[in-house]
């Protein structure tokens, strides 16, 4: 591949908290070559065994906005009082070695790059429903209860947004959602690429298909509805 000429991919992948994203971005990492993968800067205290530079860039305040000052990020977003940034220099990196780009950002994120970059390719994952969030969060362990009712909140808000992405995960078998996120990738770069296919990509453009925002609507109606029901209570509205 000419990295002179290169125009790196970008994926974006958004989810609510919970959702087993992380888990998903990792194992892809690993199943997909030349693929890079931003790390987000932060402004949010490390937490349990995280490293720097691994899950997040940890920086100070003044060194966020001074960051924001010299135009370093392609997006940035507070976030319950901590500033989340994606910095410009990984699609730089990206593009000289070749490779496509891998964003792991929030609805906000996710819209201000779409601003900047409109060719960007965007995946919601979502939970089956609000009960298995629920149970996933209290399985963490890391989280208070009011935590927990405020990530709940926070997804219910952020889930409103799906229908701006072009493909939809409902995260239920990790098998599954893997591969399927892997033939979102290859699909993707096939289409680009524009040769013949043989029978076996087919069936991974077929699959992708499956997941775009126009051939899932209906499955993702009852998800929507089991985050609505919590907010619907007695009395005069």
């Amino acid at each position: 591949m000419n990295s002179s000429t290169h125009k790196p991919l970008v994926y974006i992948i958004s989810a609510p908290s919970g959702s087993g994203k992380s888990t998903l971005v990792s194992k892809l990492m690993k199943l997909v070559p030349d693929l890079d993968f931003s790390v987000s800067y932060t402004t949010r205290p490390l937490r349990g065994s995280e490293q720097n530079g691994k899950q997040y860039y940890f920086i100070s305040r003044d060194e966020f906005k001074q960051m924001i000052d010299r135009e370093e990020f392609l997006e940035h977003a507070n976030v319950f009082g901590n500033y989340y940034g994606t910095a410009r220099r990984f699609l730089d990196e990206a593009a000289q070695k070749g490779h496509d780009l891998l964003l792991d950002i929030d609805v906000q994120g996710a819209e201000q790059i779409k601003r900047k970059l409109p060719d960007a390719i965007s995946t919601f994952v979502l939970p089956p429903d609000r009960q298995t969030l629920e149970r996933r969060l209290r399985a963490r362990g890391e989280d208070s209860e009011q935590v927990i009712q405020r990530r709940l909140v926070t997804a219910s808000r952020e889930i409103e947004n799906y229908d701006k992405y072009d493909y939809i995960l409902v995260n239920d078998r990790l098998d599954e959602s893997i591969k399927s996120l892997q033939d979102i990738v290859r699909s993707e770069r096939l289409r680009r690429s524009g040769g013949p296919l043989s029978g076996e990509q087919k069936q991974m453009l077929a699959s992708a298909d499956r997941c775009r925002l126009s051939n899932i609507r209906d499955r993702v109606q009852p998800i929507l509805a089991s985050f609505a029901m919590p907010t619907v209570t007695g009395g005069s509205g």
